[in-house]
């Protein structure tokens, strides 16, 4: 344990009243240790723009009150641990630009982080991205394939839209003819 000069207080519990960590663009090297899992006051961190190495610390999972993580920019390995998934404050997530693999934990938290979150990690997969897990030969979709997948699985609200707006002056006619003459013997002789 260490104890801070003149303090009767061990550094870990005055590390622990930080609630902002801002270490980024100081060409840190190794790896982030998992002590980092003690600062159960911690909001922000900031570790990017660094050389960090070895693989996320499950650790983070313990920040329950952490708001924003940013990692991105380092040279982090191996999967993203599901314990991320138990932060339930969080709201700004950045891992972009390292190697990370695999499949992106999902938690109702997690889901509402965007795909550039991801961006230089060609190897991960899953929700938010384009690229499916566990199939053996992963495909990305391309927009053309998307865009047809979307017409062929059913209508959207611009094609509901189009033929409305076409199909409601057709109907407005014919229904004011109908009532104006009283019969529709007109359009039945014209369309015979």
């Amino acid at each position: 344990m260490l104890v801070v000069k003149g303090s009767e207080l061990p550094v870990e519990e005055i590390l622990n009243l930080y609630t902002l960590i801002d270490l980024s663009s100081n060409m840190f090297y190794g790896e982030i240790p998992i002590s980092i899992g003690i600062l159960g006051f911690l909001r922000h961190l900031n570790l990017s723009h660094n050389r960090l190495t070895g693989h996320i610390p499950s650790s983070l999972g313990n920040l329950t009150l952490l708001e924003a993580l940013d990692m991105s920019c380092n040279q982090l390995t191996g999967e993203i641990p599901w314990q991320l998934s138990k932060l339930g404050f969080l709201e700004v997530l950045n891992l972009s630009y390292n190697h990370l693999l695999g499949a992106i934990p999902r938690s109702w938290q997690l889901d509402t982080i965007g795909n550039d979150s991801y961006l230089g990690n060609t190897a991960l997969c899953g929700f938010p991205l384009t690229l499916e897990c566990g199939a053996k030969n992963p495909h990305v979709h391309s927009k053309d394939e998307e865009e047809e997948e979307d017409f062929f699985n059913g209508f959207s609200w611009q094609s509901v839209t189009i033929g409305y707006c076409c199909a409601f002056p057709f109907g407005v006619c014919v229904g004011y003819f109908g009532l104006r003459y009283g019969k529709l013997n007109w359009l039945l002789r014209k369309l015979t």
